[in-house]
């Protein structure tokens, strides 16, 4: 008998050799500098996950910023903010970004810092010192003050909300030079210097007036700032009917507790508003945020509001593709996806756990693919029964109910190659750190083996693995039927689209490299 090891079979030598292992200590692919600050980018919290904690991610991100050019890292910061709906992230590759010797710092500022939210969070990890620097600099001070002279008096007072750092400690530290008497008068009231009140904007002195007179109309300002007040009944329905779409979807409950459904017509509107399209394409809101307050909000809020979340899930999900031929998904459900999809912190951890949103995002594939097949995974295939003509949020539901055992990533592959099934295209939605098919060294992961057993008969295959966790890691190399992408914003379906219309295996790191500076 011949040694197989060496005489191995042509198909067997087109396989990639495993150069690396992932937190599991299995073998695993090294994505590119490109791909794998791409997928922190658009995952990463800097909060503990099952596998790294929140310095070891910030190592990561640092160490990979420093092997790609200025202008992808400004490109990759724009698009975890513009595409990618993150926070902390962008304003931290900003940061590193800052230190460099580039002009793309400059021009991806306002792109990135586009509230006074990021404005404050890019501060913070400024002056933290984790990206290298103590303090801002000449050049991002410049540019604080620039926003700040931009801002207008909403956007001032909506950054007044929050602290570590305060809007106050901001202005403190980059000495903005007002070029009006109503900014200078602004800039002293909010960090307690002496102001002409006549020339603050009349929104601030709508909010004075307000605090010593509570039966004078409500001032247009965040209701964070009013909520030391007396307020009655009918001023908490005020602000909910004036209130972002965002910041009534977070605080439904606490309406319900202050009245607000009692008032005739009231639920009606927010409902409305809830699920108004435009609205909620511009709130940019996650499709798991809506599935988490749609549970939270249960039996607090009136039937039309609950039901409105649905509608709002159906609108924010509109841009899942159908896809064409036989689709098979594929929700990984092992013990690891049982951690919080935003990591922990303590005080701040999400509900939100990965499964959740793999049982989301396949139940949103599904409802626009009903022909496509789940093969739902831990240590081997689960058997979940779905009804496709059910909502998606029930579909989520089932599938998150499910959980425990290792994490097997070849084990859904492996039954279609059994079975040697149609296949057209494959979507794993994982944290993609196989480990229970671990092989030796120098070997290709059990996923590609059992990919190229599904190839033998399906030669125009695609494999799609979609990590929701920041990772640097893959079981399956980048290639022309391969691709490798993250996140849980909207903008992963339209690559996974162009994917399956033939567009090439980089079109996500194409995508970034197409942003404009």
């Amino acid at each position: 008998m011949v040694n197989k090891a060496i005489f191995k079979t042509y198909l067997g030598k087109l396989l990639p050799v495993a150069e690396t292992t992932n937190h599991e200590g299995a073998p695993a692919y090294q994505l590119t500098p490109r791909e794998a600050l791409a997928q922190y980018a658009v995952t990463g919290t800097f909060n503990g996950t099952f596998y790294v904690d929140g310095a070891e991610q910030l190592e990561s991100v640092k160490t990979l910023a420093l092997q790609v050019e200025p202008e992808f890292l400004a490109k990759v910061a724009i698009h975890a903010a513009e595409n990618g709906y993150m926070k902390d992230m962008p304003v931290t590759l900003l940061a590193v970004l800052s230190d460099l010797q580039s002009e793309a710092f400059a021009l991806a500022f306002p792109r990135v810092v586009r509230s006074g939210k990021m404005l404050r969070g890019f501060v913070q990890v400024m002056r933290s010192g984790a990206t290298g620097r103590k303090s801002l600099g000449t050049r991002p001070k410049k540019l604080v003050q620039a926003w700040l002279e931009r801002a207008s008096t909403v956007q001032v007072l909506r950054a007044m909300v929050g602290n570590d750092p305060s809007l106050a400690d901001v202005i403190r530290m980059v000495h903005p030079k007002p070029a009006s008497e109503e900014k200078k008068a602004l800039y002293a009231w909010i960090i307690g210097k002496p102001y002409d009140h006549a020339a603050l904007p009349d929104l601030v002195k709508a909010l004075h007036a307000f605090r010593q007179d509570q039966t004078l109309p409500i001032p247009d300002v965040p209701f964070q700032m009013l909520t030391s007040l007396p307020l009655t009944r009918e001023h908490w329905v005020e602000i909910a009917e004036k209130g972002s779409w965002q910041m009534v979807r977070q605080n439904l409950n606490t309406f319900a507790r202050r009245g607000v459904f009692e008032v005739e017509g009231v639920a009606s509107t927010l409902a409305a508003r809830l699920a108004n399209p435009d609205e909620i394409r511009n709130a940019k809101v996650f499709p798991y945020q809506l599935m988490m307050t749609w549970k939270m909000v249960a039996g607090q809020v009136p039937d039309e509001v609950h039901d409105a979340l649905q509608d709002a899930m159906d609108i924010a999900i509109a841009n899942v593709p159908s896809l064409s031929g036989h689709v098979v998904l594929c929700p990984d459900v092992s013990g690891s996806m049982g951690s919080s999809v935003t990591g922990y912190r303590e005080g701040a951890t999400s509900a939100v756990r990965c499964i959740d949103v793999a049982g989301l995002m396949t139940a949103a594939f599904l409802q626009r693919n009903p022909k496509a097949r789940v093969l739902p995974f831990e240590n081997e295939v689960v058997d979940v029964n779905l009804n496709r003509r059910d909502s998606v949020m029930t579909n989520a539901s089932k599938l998150a109910a499910v959980g425990g055992g290792g994490t097997n990533c070849s084990a859904p592959l492996r039954k279609l190659a059994d079975e040697k099934a149609k296949v057209d295209l494959v979507v794993f939605i994982s944290d993609n750190e196989s480990w229970v098919d671990a092989r030796g060294s120098g070997q290709p992961t059990a996923v590609m083996t059992e990919w190229a057993r599904i190839k033998r008969g399906n030669p125009a295959a695609k494999l799609v693995c979609l990590d929701i966790q920041p990772h640097a890691t893959s079981q399956a190399p980048t290639r022309n039927d391969v691709l490798n992408i993250g996140g849980f914003s909207d903008t992963v379906y339209s690559v996974i689209s162009a994917f399956a219309a033939n567009n090439g295996a980089d079109s996500w790191v194409k995508t970034i490299e197409a942003v404009e500076l």
